[in-house]
Order: C-alpha cells, then sequence, then structure tokens
C-alpha cells in the first residue's frame, strides 16, 4: 500500500494517526506530496490524502483511508461510529471549515472564530459526559475518535479555543494529543507553524459559508425520547413514592443573611448601572435578570446567599446629567436611583439588598484599599496628557469624548474603549475627536495623576487566575477577554480623573481629584453590604467560605476580571476575590441598537406601559439570553413565542391537568396506579429535571429554561395519547387509568411551578396558588420528581395562566417602539403592511404546525403503519418550512435524526 500525504492538508492528519495502527500488519509505504499534485489518475484535481491499495484501487476519502486501517487492525464495525462519522461529515465539518478559514485566512479571533464551532463541541462534551467513558464510543478509542481528533486538533490545539468549562471534551482531546502517533501526526503535518502552516489549503479553498442556525419552529422537532435503564426507572419510582417526606427542612431565614460555618455560601452581585441612564432591555438581561435566575435557582436549593446590587453615581456622567437638567449631582442621584428601583421591582428582581455607592461607606473602604495599594509601591505618580474642552471648561472624562478609532478606525469610539474591536483607548489617541456635550473639538492639556501599577501585580493576578479558572464556571467570552489582556502585556492603568464628583482622593497634592469610577465602582460592592450590614467583612473577606458570582455584559469584564482583583490582591487584606464571571454578550433591538434619544428600543420604564405582563418580558428576555453571541429583541419573535412555547405549550399542559382534576374528579387529585408507561414517564422526566440542575449550576440560564418546556412537551403529549376525557366516560378500568393520569399529569404541573419560579416568579406563584401545592414543595427544588399532590389533595381554582398576544398590538408598539429606524426607512408605510401580513400569516401557520404536530404523536403513539405516519411527518415538514419562510428564517437540510 502506498499512502500519499501532503504538508499542511487537514485531512492528513487523522490518516497519519490512523495509518500508525497498521505497524506490522501490512507493508505501508507513505510518500509526501505537493498540494497541487494529482495522485489519482481518474481525477482531474488535487486531492489528498489518497491511498493506493495493492490491488490498484485508490481510497481518497479521510474517513475511508481511516476506516480500512482500522480494519486492519482487527477493529469491528458498529452503528455508533458510523453515527459518529456521518455528523463529522455534515455537522462538524461545515462548522470546522469556517472557523478555520476565519481563523487562519481572514485573521479573526476570540468568538469569530469559536462561534461557528462551539454548538458541535458542546455536543461531543454532552455526549461523553453522558455515558462517562474516555471516548466517543465507550473505554477504548474508536475509528471516530481519531477521525474527529483529527479534524478538531488544528483548530483546539490551541487552548485559547479549547473551552475549559467542557471539560469532558479537554480531558478526550488531551488524552488522544498525547498518544504518540497522533503526535507524530501533528508533527508532520502542522511542523512548527501550528495552525499556520493550513494556510496556503485553505487560501485555495472557497470562502465557507458560516452554518445556518437550525431554522426556529413553534414546533419542537420530533424527538425520540432517551433509552433508559431498568435501575434509572426504578430509582424514579421509589423516589415519586417517598414524595413531600424526603423534602429536606426549610433553611431559617436570616436577617442580615450572613456566611454559615458548613454551607455553600453564595455571594451574587449584577454589575453596577450608571445611575443617569435609564435601563434597558439589554442592559436588564446582561446584569440584573440574569443574577435573579441564578439567586432564585440558589435559594431553591437551599444555598445561602446574598443579592446585591445598587447604583454607580459618581462621575461625569453624573455632572452632565445634572447641567442638562438643572439639578446637583446629588439630586440627580437621588432621582435616578428611585427610577432604577421602581424598575427592578416591577421586573420582579429579588434584590436582598439594593444600594448605592454615594455613601460615607464608599468613601471610606476605597480609601483605605487606596492607602494599602500606596503604601506596598503599588501606585505610581505621572503626567498625563488629557483632553479638555474650552468650551464646557473642563477636562473631559473617557466616555464624553468620541472620535475615530486608531486601531479599527470605528467613528463612533468612546475615549476609553472602542465597541467595535474592543480595544482599550487613551482619549488623546482618538482621531478626529469631540466632546460629546457640545460637539466643540477639545484640546490637549497636562495633569498630575496617580496610576495602579497592575505590570507590578501581574504575576499575582496570574497566580490567582491559574488557580481559580480551572474548577471555575466563568464564560468562555470572559476567559477569552482576560486571556487578551494578559497576552498584550498589563500596562499602568490611571485611577484619578480631574472631576469634583467622585471619591476623593487622601493624598497631599490631588485634594482636587477624585478616584476614576472604574477604580472605585467595583468596590462600590463593598460598600454597598457595609450599607446592608456592618457585618460585611464575613462576605468579603472570607475567600475560604465564600463563593463570589458576578453577572454582568462583556464590556466589564476587565474590571471585575483584573482590575478589582490586582487592587485586592495588592492591598493585602483578605479580599474575597470574584469565582465565577457569568458575561453575557449584547442584546440588539430588532436590526438596530438600543438608543433613548432616538426612541429606539424598549426600555425598563416603558415595558410597564405595553400591558404586557413582567413575566412574559423576563421569559422572553431569557429566552433569547445573548450567551455565545449577540442576539436581538424581535417583537414578531416575542408574540410567536408568546403564543406557542407559553400558551400553546406550558399554559395549554398546566391547565389541562387543573382542569381534569376540577371537573372529572371534583377538585381532588385521584388514585394513581402506575403502569410501566407511567413509570418511564416518571424517569423522562426526572431524567429532564436532572439536566435543568446541571445547567443552572453551570449558569446555562437560556438552556435551562429549554428544560422546563420539554417537561410541558412530554406532559401534552402523555395527555394526548391517553385522552382522559374520553376514558372518564368508559369502563371502570379506563375511569382507573383517566385518574391516574390526571395524577400524574397535574403533578408534572406542580413540578412545573417549581422549575419556573427563576424564570417568571408571578405566574410560578400563580400556578401554586391553584394546586395549593404545599410549602415546603414550594420552596425546595428536589433532584427526582417526587408525588407532591397525592391522591385525595384538593385543589383551587383553575384559570388560565397566558393571554394570546395580538398582531395588532405588536405591530403598534413595534411602530412606537421604532423611533428612527422607522424615520430612516424610505417607505415605511409600505414595510408596515407586509410586516403585519407576514404575522397575520406566521400566526395561521403556527397554528397548523401545532395541529400536525398532534396528529404525527398520536399516530406514533398507536403504532400506527409506518407509510401512513411518514405521510403525516411529511405534511408536518412541509409546514414547518412554509413557517421558516414565512419568519424570513434560514430553511434546514434534512439532517435525519442521529442517536448517540
Amino acid at each position: 500500500m502506498r499512502l500519499f500525504v501532503s504538508e499542511g492538508a487537514p485531512g492528513t492528519l487523522p490518516v497519519l494517526a490512523a495509518a500508525g495502527r497498521t505497524r506490522g500488519r501490512a507493508e505501508l509505504l507513505i510518500s509526501t506530496v505537493g498540494p497541487e499534485e494529482c495522485v489519482v489518475p481518474f481525477l482531474t484535481w488535487p486531492k489528498v490524502p489518497v491511498l493506493q491499495l495493492d490491488n490498484g484501487n485508490y481510497l481518497f476519502s479521510t474517513s475511508a483511508i481511516c476506516r480500512y486501517f482500522f480494519l486492519l487492525s482487527g477493529w469491528e464495525q458498529d452503528d455508533l461510529t458510523n453515527q459518529w462519522l456521518e455528523w463529522e461529515a455534515t455537522e462538524l465539518q461545515p462548522a470546522l471549515s469556517a472557523a478555520l478559514y476565519y481563523l487562519v485566512v481572514q485573521g479573526k479571533k476570540g468568538e469569530d472564530v469559536l462561534g461557528p464551532v462551539r454548538r458541535a463541541l458542546i455536543h461531543i462534551d454532552h455526549s461523553l459526559s453522558r455515558q462517562n467513558c474516555p471516548f466517543l464510543g465507550g473505554e477504548t478509542e474508536s475509528l471516530a475518535d481519531i477521525v474527529l481528533w483529527g479534524a478538531l486538533y488544528p483548530l483546539l490545539q490551541d487552548s485559547a479555543y479549547l473551552p475549559e468549562e467542557l471539560g469532558a471534551l479537554c480531558s478526550w482531546f488531551q488524552t488522544l494529543s498525547t498518544q504518540e502517533p497522533c503526535q507524530r501526526a501533528a508533527e508532520t503535518v502542522l511542523k512548527q507553524h501550528s495552525v499556520l502552516a493550513l494556510r496556503p489549503y485553505l487560501q485555495k479553498q472557497p470562502q465557507p459559508s458560516t452554518p445556518e442556525e437550525r431554522a426556529v419552529s413553534n414546533e419542537p422537532e420530533e424527538e425520540d425520547l432517551a433509552t433508559l435503564s431498568e435501575e434509572e426507572i426504578a430509582m424514579a419510582v421509589t423516589a415519586w413514592e417517598k414524595g413531600l417526606g424526603s423534602l429536606p427542612p426549610l433553611r431559617p431565614q436570616q436577617n442580615p443573611v450572613l456566611p454559615v460555618v458548613g454551607e455553600r455560601n453564595i455571594l451574587i452581585t449584577s454589575a453596577l448601572p450608571y445611575v443617569n441612564n435609564v435601563p434597558h432591555l439589554g442592559n436588564i438581561i446582561g446584569c440584573v435578570l440574569s443574577a435573579d435566575v441564578f439567586a432564585r435557582f440558589a435559594r431553591l436549593r437551599q444555598w445561602n446567599i446574598l443579592y446585591l446590587c445598587g447604583t454607580d453615581e459618581y462621575g461625569t456622567a453624573t455632572e452632565t446629567k445634572a447641567m442638562e437638567e438643572g439639578l446637583t449631582p446629588q439630586e440627580i442621584c437621588d432621582k435616578y436611583h428611585v427610577i432604577h428601583a421602581d424598575i427592578y421591582r416591577w421586573f420582579n428582581i429579588s434584590f436582598d439588598f439594593f444600594g448605592r455607592t454615594t455613601t460615607p461607606q464608599q468613601t471610606k473602604i476605597t480609601q483605605d484599599i487606596f492607602q494599602r495599594l500606596l503604601a506596598r509601591g503599588f501606585v505610581l505618580q505621572d503626567t498625563v496628557e488629557q483632553l479638555r474642552c474650552e468650551r464646557c471648561a473642563r477636562f473631559l472624562a473617557d466616555r464624553f469624548v468620541e472620535g475615530v478609532c486608531p486601531f479599527c478606525g470605528f467613528e463612533e469610539a468612546r475615549g476609553d474603549q472602542c465597541d467595535k474591536c474592543g480595544k482599550l483607548i487613551n482619549a488623546i489617541e482618538l482621531k478626529k475627536p469631540r466632546c460629546k456635550v457640545c460637539q466643540s473639538c477639545p484640546v490637549v492639556k497636562s495633569s498630575r495623576h496617580l496610576f495602579l501599577d497592575l505590570p507590578k501585580l501581574e504575576k499575582r493576578l496570574q497566580e490567582w487566575l491559574g488557580k481559580t479558572l480551572s474548577g471555575s464556571d466563568w464564560t468562555p467570552n470572559a476567559r477569552f477577554i482576560i486571556r487578551s489582556w494578559l497576552r498584550d502585556g498589563l500596562k499602568p492603568r490611571c485611577i484619578t480623573r480631574d472631576l469634583k464628583w467622585g471619591t476623593p482622593v487622601p493624598l497631599e497634592g490631588f485634594e482636587d481629584k477624585v478616584f476614576y469610577v472604574w477604580f472605585d465602582a467595583t468596590i462600590g460592592y463593598l460598600s454597598i453590604t457595609a450599607n446592608y450590614t456592618d457585618q460585611w467583612e464575613r462576605w468579603w473577606k472570607n475567600p475560604e467560605q465564600v463563593e463570589l458570582y458576578q453577572f454582568m455584559a462583556k464590556d466589564n469584564v476587565p474590571f471585575h476580571g483584573l482590575v478589582f482583583p490586582c487592587s485586592a490582591l495588592g492591598a493585602e487584606d483578605n479580599y474575597t476575590l470574584v469565582s465565577h464571571i457569568i458575561a453575557t454578550e449584547y442584546l440588539n433591538y430588532e436590526d438596530g441598537k438600543f438608543s433613548k434619544s432616538r426612541g429606539v428600543g424598549v426600555f425598563g420604564d416603558m415595558a410597564q406601559d405595553t400591558g404586557i405582563p413582567a413575566d412574559i418580558w423576563r421569559f422572553y428576555l431569557l429566552y433569547i439570553r445573548p450567551e455565545g453571541q449577540d442576539s436581538a429583541f424581535s417583537w414578531t419573535d416575542m408574540l410567536l413565542k408568546n403564543n406557542s412555547e407559553l400558551l400553546n405549550n406550558l399554559g395549554n399542559f398546566i391547565n389541562r391537568a387543573g382542569m381534569f382534576v376540577s371537573k372529572f374528579f371534583g377538585g381532588y387529585v385521584p388514585e394513581m396506579v402506575l403502569t410501566p408507561d407511567d413509570q418511564r414517564l416518571l424517569a423522562h422526566v426526572t431524567l429532564e429535571l436532572q439536566h435543568y440542575h446541571q445547567l443552572l449550576e453551570k449558569v446555562r440560564i437560556r438552556d435551562a429554561l429549554r428544560s422546563i418546556l420539554t417537561i410541558s412537551r412530554h406532559g401534552n403529549q402523555y395527555i394526548q395519547v391517553n385522552e382522559p376525557w374520553k376514558r372518564i366516560k368508559g369502563s371502570e378500568a379506563d375511569r382507573q387509568r383517566a385518574g391516574t393520569v390526571t395524577g400524574l399529569a397535574v403533578n408534572i404541573a406542580a413540578l412545573l411551578s417549581v422549575m419556573l419560579q427563576p424564570y417568571m416568579p408571578t405566574v410560578s406563584a400563580t400556578i401554586q396558588a391553584q394546586l395549593q401545592l404545599p410549602l415546603p414543595a414550594c420552596n425546595i427544588l428536589p433532584t427526582n420528581f417526587l408525588c407532591t399532590l397525592p391522591a385525595g389533595h384538593q385543589i383551587g381554582t383553575v384559570s388560565p395562566l397566558f393571554q394570546k398576544l395580538e398582531n395588532d398590538l405588536i405591530e403598534s408598539l413595534r411602530q412606537r417602539f421604532g423611533g428612527g429606524q422607522a424615520k430612516a426607512s424610505p417607505k415605511p408605510a409600505v414595510v408596515e403592511t407586509v410586516t403585519t401580513a407576514g404575522s397575520q400569516k406566521i400566526q395561521v401557520l403556527m397554528d397548523e404546525v401545532t395541529k400536525q404536530g398532534n396528529i404525527v404523536r398520536e399516530l406514533k403513539a398507536q403504532k400506527a403503519d409506518k407509510n401512513q405516519v411518514a405521510a403525516e411527518v411529511a405534511k408536518l415538514l412541509d409546514l414547518k418550512k412554509q413557517l421558516a419562510l414565512a419568519e424570513g428564517k434560514p430553511l434546514e437540510t434534512s439532517k435525519g435524526k442521529k442517536k448517540k
């Protein structure tokens, strides 16, 4: 046999690794050829790798060559490997090709590279985790492992693109990468050039299109339920039968909440919002709402938690707002602090304390940390050239200067950071700077300032990060941002400003200056806690007993993950440092950005006036939470999610379950005699509940919400298949069956009410009141599905939970909050007409898809003729395509079902 390979050709990697298995079993000659050489005589284009067999035949598919080598070594084929190879070809390769092209040819970095392939990496990680085996096929390395490893190695060999939070994937990749055949293959193909060795090959390829997101449908794809073992079913039944008695006692409430020895003590913070701005939906989902979900989940787990936030009130932004409104800075802070508090109260954010930074405690703690840094040699003095607006007669704070970014040319870069490329900027580096207040061109003048000596603290920071990151749940974007800062090398950071409104600097010669808001704003968490309790140090100087979770948008990561930790480490006062940074990407509004001045987008004080309940806003914002990439608020999508997921799925199931108890059994939960099918349903619900726990423990908030909707779909299907409304009219056995189905369904509804509490607290409380759910079951989320409403339990009055959002309302809200977008449209009337017609058509199609989905499920449950099922499935798929087109979303190619 003769194997033809080429340096820098990605397919050569797995082939050479697999070839190592043939040693001593067959004679193999390996020849290196140029990338342009045609090896296969009947192909008219260059193709490598190629395996020429002894009989003269050629194999020129990477997986086929690898398979041949594995068969020679005595490996036996199996279905699971074939499924992995199909997935690698249809799912992984398109995503990976895009990622490598962006990285190697276009020079992109970070999430631009990782984004296209993230879902595939998560899929591998979940598969490895679920089967708890080191390899894809089990305990031993298989063909699938080598093919996938070879495909992924060029990207993942750079640790920046191997997400640490995907522990099973990391372990699998590192295990294979240390094997001798794999090491030799990597050295042969990549030489010393790392992934750049692929550039000549990739440059000749057409630019790949990013794999399209799956077309979103209002009806979930038909999925086969996971296979369950008899042991899993038996354990689920045992847990169910224990019921309320298996719940632990409720934790006694403390006031104030303080750490308790031997318990899990969690301190949660949301990034402090600027007091002078009214928060928009993106601010709300990025910080307070995401943290609120985790805080509520932690309370349901009986963990000891303190959730804090407050308004960030110092700085030029406040001074300027005060000038605009003819008030003093303190009056502005007092006014807008109340506005913020009212907004978060309406959104049902469950702070333990919502404070502010304009307090004596803020001054005391900030000055103490500064004095400790100064005494230890971590503060420098230097003369700084600054921009001064002569018309406004003031030095301009960074955020009140705009201009052209010196790095990427973005025309609206701020004086401290460019929102487009993310690089930090000194204001005087901006091209064509302008004062944001009066739009005049500022001049450069010098001023003496203080700097935090970050280079001197870098080693301590690196050591702390080394201990913290490996076992933490920092989001991938937070890890990437901090790595980027460290890769570029830390530089001294100015911590003072020529302002009046701020924390005074306690140093001779600097009495006319205040601390820069990003030095003392993060210290605001400490001072807010100190205003909550005089025992604040038990939270903030107790790293041995306290876990700190900090929620924010990605632009705040450097200050929470680098600047404040350096300050705290340099102060040497045993401060509690962040354990987990949870950072979102950005939420956009429709096709643009939120803008208060242009009237574009929904701001917190406006959401209350739409007539849409707070819980609906919470649900939709969490459903589209920008976790891996930016997302966008869409009125049409909000209508669809409300009417499909809430009204038709979740609300429909819970209402039917309760109504059956009221209508058929006089309001009392009937006796339940579980069949094997019922027991399997218990196990499936338990499995999904445990998945929910795992996701929220990792703060994967959006994905955990899908688990709630999945359980609800199981419940709807269970009711639809068993038809208790028909059985109640039948024989004694039928009536007993109707009772079992109703009892089990209403218990699923009770479980959903608790799982919903972090997401939709008002709806959760409403369900629990309707079902008269016992108090312990309302406040504790078990890890198993329990019977919390036993036979004989009396429920209350059941009523619908959700209302349909109508097209007319949504269109009027779209126009109301369209602001400058509507004005910029050359033909607004035409656009609105098309949108309205589209929304009506979407609603009709949505209902048809739901109806057809029920037909398909019923046929499958009845084990109907395969041809009949196939015909109805084809109708369902056609309707889904029509719906995707109506929504303007990409059509998905049929992939078939893959079981792994």
